[in-house]
């Protein structure tokens, strides 16, 4: 893993938690993408050399809608950069770490997606990212 590349942050109204980061980094969000396979409107901030991924919820069987129901709004996953995610899903799978996604997927920013079960990461879900190459 090559840094932390975002924290996602599960939401109710991604307008009003917009304007709150906005005013809380000094700057407006520079994307906004609704991923329809994950029930999920996103919004993207930089935050120095990391980013900051607002969450919002699509439908009532959304991850994202059941996250808020559960937990409430908060941090719901921590995003790794990894240059080789099929390597890296392979290398954690022999460590012993649960997948939830096996394969990966195409999830929101130009990325290739897999989660790692928060039951084998002491409760925290991870989030492998790796750039799509054209």
């Amino acid at each position: 893993m090559k840094k932390i590349e975002h924290i996602g942050i599960a939401v109710k109204d991604i307008e009003q938690s917009n304007n709150l980061f906005k005013a809380l980094f000094g700057k407006a969000h520079y994307k906004i993408e609704e991923v329809e396979s994950e029930g999920v409107k996103t919004s993207f901030f930089e935050c120095g050399p990391n980013k900051i991924e607002l969450l919002q919820a699509t439908n009532k069987n959304s991850p994202i809608a059941k996250f808020i129901e559960k937990k409430g709004e908060g941090i719901h996953h921590i995003a790794f950069a990894v240059d080789d995610i099929e390597e890296e899903i392979k290398r954690l799978t022999d460590e012993g770490f649960e997948m939830i996604h096996k394969v990966p997927k195409k999830g929101a920013d130009n990325k290739l997606i897999a989660f790692l079960h928060p039951k084998s990461s002491n409760s925290v879900l991870i989030e492998l990212c790796q750039d799509i190459r054209d």
